[in-house]
């Protein structure tokens, strides 16, 4: 499996980023992986990342179901950043929803969709399927 530069984790769970955290680290799936836990704040990161040198992800991985800013909402408000820092980044839904209409509303919002939890194979697979990460 290729070894992507940066990985983000998106989610209100701490025991959700810290399992997907440790697959990622133990399949060597990232250098660094960014976890945080409201879409406000990952939204801080990422602009200040675009203008500084904290590392930006190319792969995020966002949970729907949060309080205050859902997933939904953090796509809506992501898609209004700067497109150049958007261009080589995947977003993928990573939700506990088996639900198709959440799967056909990530597709219509540009975003892979993957139920929850994160597996080695399944990383494996999503990081073959997308060589621009």
């Amino acid at each position: 499996m290729r070894k992507l530069k940066c990985v983000m984790l998106i989610d209100d769970n701490p025991n959700d980023n810290f399992f997907h955290e440790r697959v990622i680290k133990k399949c060597n799936g990232a250098e660094v992986v960014v976890v945080m836990q409201t879409g406000e704040s990952a939204l801080e990161y990422l602009r200040s990342a675009g203008l500084e040198t904290a590392p930006y992800p190319s792969l995020i991985f966002l949970d729907v179901n949060m309080p205050r800013m859902n997933g939904w909402e953090f796509l809506e408000a992501y898609e209004r950043q700067d497109a150049v820092l958007r261009r080589n980044v995947t977003v993928v839904i990573l939700s506990t929803s088996e639900n198709p209409d959440d799967r056909a509303k990530a597709a219509n919002m540009k975003a892979d969709f993957m139920t929850k939890p994160l597996t080695p194979a399944a990383l494996e697979e999503l990081i073959g399927r997308y060589p621009n990460l």
